[in-house]
């Protein structure tokens, strides 16, 4: 994914979803990134936002992404923004 622009396509609570839905996604060949607050994974804490963990494509397959994520995770229509 270097030299792409990152777009967040979703954001979940927890380590376990994230993996799941990066899993699928690189299932259709779309790379992914996730990104999250280490101390939340190391300590297990889901408080003000440390269990968080953004999803993140390239900004070129962010609809494709969003495409294949539309029907079981609903998140991902909350963030209706273009690619561009």
């Amino acid at each position: 994914m270097s030299g792409s622009e990152l777009k967040e396509l979703v954001e979940v609570d927890g380590m376990m979803e994230a993996e799941i839905i990066k899993s699928k996604l690189e299932s259709f060949q779309i790379p992914v990134l996730l990104t999250f607050e280490s101390a939340g994974r190391i300590y297990g804490i889901t408080l003000n936002g440390l269990g968080k963990v953004k999803v993140m494509v390239t900004a070129t397959q962010w609809v494709a992404a969003k495409n294949v994520l539309s029907d079981r995770w609903p998140e991902a229509e909350k963030n209706p923004e273009s690619p561009d």
